[in-house]
């Protein structure tokens, strides 16, 4: 993929991610670079100019004056002294997306960056050099500036990586690739480190993945009506062109669909209705589908911006200190997209609940012979405990801020607590989307010799060859593991 001025979609990364593709940087990224680069290089020379960072300290040492002699100093101590970061180690392919959205931001133009800063970037994701950063440490509002130093420091042959499924030293990396390491010029250790890459990279992610559960609950979904012997008229496209979601119109004809041809759900009915769980499935899991639209507009706006202080415009001989590493609008849309991906594990959760209950015609737990057996009555107790879980995640992280230094920086978003809850209650969702799966195919077993549509009953197929039908009591946290294994796999 050619790193350019243009801007680059989600689906982009997603597709060199997949294509295990390669990085180069376009004629006119180049141009900028070096544009902006010369520029700054130009404007240092100036006696009795401060510009923030650059002949200055940072934060709220911004006041403290910087001597012509020590600016490359000052860039190497930043990384340094901001590789601070604890927790949980990054997956890798968000660390893979953050260098990616990084080169992106500096082939603006408006950074300062070196050309050979920006080159040794792109160096390292073509050779799978992938920096070892940690979740926690990230206020993000300076720009995630802990993550964003452990992203930097292999430039400077220090920190570790992975690489060749090894984690390393950048000591060791630059010996094994006889790469030398840089000695970073004026700004660009602010332009490295300021920025919302982090947030932004799990973002990209969230949304990449988020896409594929809704297909995922929105299938399992339509399992569960036939499983539940449920009326099809609540996804009569009648009803959702009156009140006109989008995401609600295209939740209900996507359970059409797949219910199309299905001998359980053409025979007559004895229920007038069935539980909300069911009936609004379109409602719930179309708002969650248009809060996702939402978000990505958001997230694809933020991969295409420039997001380090202070710019530099040098049409216009300006440097501006601002603002826009300020992750608040990253915050705020990764707290409604963890609100949006509970909802979809909350309503699954009821579901596989009625399924379990011995309406229906259906065996109470799905068992044949309930009492000697408690069939599936547990793996609901499991995906309960998920649910409760996500609603403590559900906090919105945006909601708090905690001033840092020295008051300098007041007010922070800490959008990169929400990116990380997000991605916890997105792995929640997934496993009660398993669980409903499991309960959804023992029910429809039971259903036999009705069958339910060809869509469904092929995949149910595909299922019983690693999952066989629950005769007797068995492990079933095997079963939970072999369907969610089975689930990740299948193009839902």
């Amino acid at each position: 993929m050619e790193i350019s001025n243009n801007p680059i979609s989600i689906a982009d990364i997603a597709s060199l991610l997949v294509t295990n593709g390669k990085l180069s940087l376009a004629d006119d990224a180049k141009a900028n670079i070096l544009k902006c680069r010369n520029y700054l290089d130009e404007k240092i020379k100036e006696e009795g100019v401060k510009y923030y960072g650059i002949n200055t300290g940072f934060g709220s040492l911004c006041d403290v004056e910087i001597s012509k002699t020590e600016i490359n100093q000052l860039q190497e101590n930043l990384v340094k002294s901001h590789a601070c970061g604890l927790g949980d180690i990054v997956p890798i392919e968000i660390v893979r997306i953050m260098l990616i959205l990084k080169i992106q931001s500096l082939a603006y133009g408006h950074s300062g960056i070196a050309l050979k800063t920006v080159e040794r970037l792109i160096d390292m994701y073509n050779a799978d050099v992938i920096p070892v950063i940690y979740t926690q440490g990230s206020l993000g509002a300076s720009g995630d500036l802990a993550p964003l130093a452990h992203l930097s420091l292999p430039i400077l042959g220090k920190g570790e990586v992975w690489y060749n499924a090894e984690k390393i030293t950048g000591e060791s990396l630059e010996k094994r690739l006889g790469w030398q390491p840089l000695k970073l010029q004026s700004k660009e250790g602010l332009a490295l480190l300021n920025g919302t890459q982090f947030m932004s990279a799990y973002g990209t992610f969230l949304v990449m993945e988020s896409e594929k559960i809704l297909n995922r609950a929105n299938t399992i979904a339509a399992a569960s009506i036939d499983a539940y012997d449920c009326r099809i008229e609540p996804f009569n496209n009648l009803v959702h062109q009156i009140r006109p979601h989008q995401g609600q119109i295209d939740a209900a004809a996507f359970i059409l669909a797949n219910l199309q041809g299905s001998e359980i759900a053409g025979q007559e009915k004895s229920q007038v209705q069935d539980p909300y769980s069911f009936r609004c499935i379109p409602q719930v899991h179309g708002a969650s589908a248009d809060t996702l639209g939402y978000v990505k507009r958001v997230i694809t706006t933020e991969i295409n911006s420039v997001t380090d202080n202070p710019n530099v415009f040098p049409d216009e001989d300006e440097i501006i200190s601002a603002g826009n590493f300020h992750g608040q609008p990253l915050a705020l849309v990764l707290d409604f997209l963890k609100l949006a991906l509970a909802e979809l594990g909350s309503i699954s959760e009821r579901r596989t609940y009625l399924l379990l209950s011995g309406n229906r015609g259906l065996p109470v737990y799905l068992s044949r012979k309930p009492g000697l057996n408690s069939g599936m009555m547990i793996p609901q107790y499991t995906a309960a405990s998920i649910v409760s879980k996500n609603k403590q995640l559900c906090t919105p992280a945006s909601s708090d801020s905690i001033p840092s230094s020295n008051g300098q920086e007041d007010h922070v978003s800490m959008g990169a607590n929400a990116a990380v809850q997000c991605i916890e209650i997105m792995d929640n969702v997934k496993s009660i989307l398993a669980i409903e799966w499991m309960t959804a195919a023992q029910a429809l077993s039971l259903r036999k010799p009705l069958k339910s549509s060809p869509r469904i009953a092929h995949l149910l197929a595909s299922y019983r060859l690693i999952v066989p039908t629950l005769e007797e009591d068995r492990e079933l946290f095997k079963d939970m593991q072999k369907t969610q294994l089975f689930l990740s796999q299948q193009l839902l």
